[in-house]
């Protein structure tokens, strides 16, 4: 049936035509499309299905039609919110209890099923069924949502400004065909038989049994990803702890991605660019992490620009989305059973716009709590920009 033919009749007829004439037409559409008419006729004209059954009834009734009796208009049973006018403000305040200024409403604690929401209505003391509520949210504009992360804090006043300041950085030093680097922590990652979110296929009724608890297999251990991602080559690598997330992990990260990939594709580079986010092992409040980058330095013979996000704006991060939201798709609802299943995992991601990755696995460890003295931050070869410079620095090599 074609049903916005079947919406513009009905939208030329319906000004000129009673209820019983609207019912009897939306009836002969319905049978004349055959199987599936009522529902079609319904959907173009918003007539109710059982309307439109009633009017098929009186047409496949023996007795001929007669004109019978037309309602005037504003005739027949009110609607329920004509009625019950505190209906709708009481539905409202319980779905979005704090719109409504109400901190302990009824379903703050609990789920907002349409049958809680009825049940707690009728204890109000409207006479409501479930279905009615549901017609009410959704002529309402509600719907089912799931969470969405986007709160992210309060924003530093020069947030913006920091984004343009780093996408110029980053054209200028492309531009001079200069590597420029996003790098991050992924999550980690436990490493057996545990569920790992997303879906993958499998014969029908046998899905891949896992653990019921997430609970540390000591004899297996953990994984902590940390990515280096080439922005202007589409390409990854990641280094795959076993240990700890520190600033030395970090920057041995950036040390092997320098050496395995780096130096073959930038042969006549001088500078490198580093965008990080504010925190974690790559913070710009990390004193360890400087004190490595430096030793970096004096071996590469590049200086070092690092250009960190401001705080709370670590999805922007280019790396997140261009490497690390691929790593995740690829092994969505397998279990990451072993070590060299998480490098290969990784290894094996890639896009049809080119993205390609190298991973390796670190079995190196990484002490934490290393202390950095004043000395050491003293004998730093490290310039701070003109904006910023607690997110913006140059770290060149020591001596000659």
């Amino acid at each position: 049936m074609d049903v916005g033919l079947c919406r513009a009749k009905y939208k030329a007829l319906a000004p000129t035509l009673t209820e019983r004439a609207r019912r009897i037409w939306a009836a002969t559409e319905a049978r004349a499309a055959g199987w599936g008419g009522i529902t079609g006729v319904a959907r173009a004209t918003g007539i109710a299905s059982s309307t439109i059954q009633r009017g098929l009834q009186e047409l496949n009734a023996k007795r001929p039609l007669t004109a019978g009796r037309i309602r005037r208009p504003g005739g027949g049973r009110k609607k329920t919110l004509d009625k019950d006018p505190t209906l709708l403000a009481d539905l409202e305040g319980l779905v979005e209890p704090t719109a409504s200024g109400d901190p302990m409403a009824p379903l703050r604690w609990t789920s907002k099923s349409v049958r809680h929401l009825a049940a707690s209505l009728q204890r109000m003391g409207h006479q409501v069924s479930r279905q009615l509520v549901a017609e009410l949210l959704a002529a309402a504009g509600y719907s089912l949502q799931a969470n969405r992360k986007t709160r992210e804090g309060a924003s530093h006043p020069d947030r913006d400004a920091q984004f343009r300041y780093i996408n110029q950085q980053v054209r200028r030093f492309q531009a001079a065909t200069q590597p420029v680097i996003s790098v991050d922590t992924k999550k980690k990652e436990l490493v057996g038989d545990f569920k790992n979110a997303g879906r993958q296929r499998r014969p029908k009724g046998h899905p891949e049994p896992v653990r019921v608890h997430d609970f540390l297999i000591p004899a297996r251990g953990k994984a902590i990803p940390y990515g280096v991602y080439d922005l202007t080559r589409d390409a990854g690598w990641v280094s795959v702890g076993i240990d700890h997330d520190t600033a030395s992990f970090a920057v041995e990260s950036i040390r092997r991605w320098w050496n395995r990939m780096g130096k073959k594709r930038y042969p006549k580079a001088k500078e490198l660019t580093i965008t990080a986010d504010c925190g974690g092992s790559n913070g710009n409040r990390n004193k360890l992490w400087k004190v490595e980058l430096q030793k970096l330095a004096d071996e590469s013979k590049m200086i070092l620009h690092v250009r960190h996000f401001p705080p709370g704006t670590s999805k922007w991060n280019k790396i997140e989305h261009r490497l690390f939201s691929f790593i995740s798709r690829n092994w969505r609802g397998k279990p990451l059973l072993t070590l060299a299943m998480v490098v290969n995992l990784i290894a094996h991601t890639k896009t049809q716009t080119g993205l390609t990755v190298k991973a390796m696995l670190d079995k190196n460890k990484y002490k934490t709590g290393t202390k950095v003295s004043d000395a050491e931050m003293a004998s730093l070869n490290l310039t701070g920009e003109s904006f910023h410079p607690e997110w913006n620095y140059r770290i060149a090599p020591r001596g000659g």
